[in-house]
């Protein structure tokens, strides 16, 4: 059975009320007075209340009236956002965008990145998730993510689209009390294998990559966050995200070590898509700002 209320009717309640008259409202939607009164008449039949006293000179509205007026106004705006949001799909944007994200990425640039694209795209429900080793990679693949920024290099992109975001430099940190840290010169190999080296790996295919690497003694982790308090707390060594450790170098609580025959690296991240789902307005809109931001211009 059809709801008879309309959405017409709930404007044209909304306004008697502030207008505070049926001749007002009709003027203000240019519509004549009876068909201002009908509206509310099947309005009050359909919902069986009272919404206006008509005892005076203007109508004012009942306790349920105010009620139903409030509830009405939300109706509205819901239908109108409603309405915004279809309009916007209609034009390419996405329903929602939803982007797994590897630790790596600095967080601070992703921050800045996401409220300029809810100031652009105030309607798009956006969903940041931050992922441990592995992770962003599942979530494209479930189809739970339509974008997902990670190490290629470690996790693998076989049969993705790929795009080339940033490069992040890794340095090689010890806690300030570690012995590595209170050693004078350049470590050498012998002496790095002599400590305990804390290694980032995906927990679903552990042992995948083995780009410096150097220690025999290996302790693995799935969550950077989770590393880096075990580094801290003196556990062992490991080459760090650059971002990530500049607090505590600065602080004095890591150290930077200078290794003996070792180039420094950069992990490259990239942006990933399956194919045939290309990233749709707000997705390319969110990957070219965070070039910006990052100082990138892909390659």
């Amino acid at each position: 059975m059809l709801d008879p209320m309309t959405l017409d009717q709930l404007r044209i309640l909304v306004a008697v009320a502030e207008t505070g008259s049926f001749s007002a409202a009709a003027r203000k939607l240019q519509r004549v007075q009876s068909a201002i009164s009908q509206s509310v008449a099947a309005l009050e039949v359909t919902l069986q209340i009272t919404l206006f006293d008509r005892t005076q000179k203007r109508p004012r509205p009942t306790e349920a009236g105010k009620a139903v007026i409030a509830d009405a106004r939300r109706l509205i705006e819901e239908a109108r956002v409603l309405r915004a949001r279809a309009q916007s799909m209609a034009g390419g944007l996405e329903a929602e965008l939803t982007v797994a994200v590897d630790q790596f990425f600095p967080a601070d640039i992703g921050m800045r990145v996401l409220k300029a694209l809810g100031e652009r795209y105030p309607l798009l429900p956006v969903s940041w998730l931050t992922e441990s080793v592995g992770a962003p990679l599942r979530h494209l693949r479930d189809g739970s993510a339509q974008l997902a920024i990670y190490p290629i290099e470690i996790i693998g992109a076989s049969d993705l689209e790929t795009e080339f975001l940033t490069s992040v430099p890794m340095i090689p940190v010890a806690a300030a009390a570690h012995p590595l840290a209170r050693q004078q010169g350049p470590l050498n190999r012998e002496r790095l294998r002599e400590h305990v080296q804390l290694v980032l790996t995906d927990a679903s295919a552990p042992g995948t990559w083995s780009r410096g690497i150097i220690g025999h003694r290996i302790w693995r982790f799935a969550d950077a966050y989770t590393r880096m308090n075990f580094l801290l707390g003196g556990f062992g060594w490991c080459n760090m995200p650059a971002h990530m450790v500049e607090a505590h170098l600065a602080s004095g609580a890591l150290q930077r070590l200078e290794l003996k025959g070792q180039a420094p690296f950069s992990i490259a991240l990239h942006v990933v898509s399956r194919r045939g789902h290309a990233p749709g307005t707000a997705g390319r809109w969110m990957i070219e700002q965070l070039r910006r931001e990052l100082g990138s211009t892909g390659g």
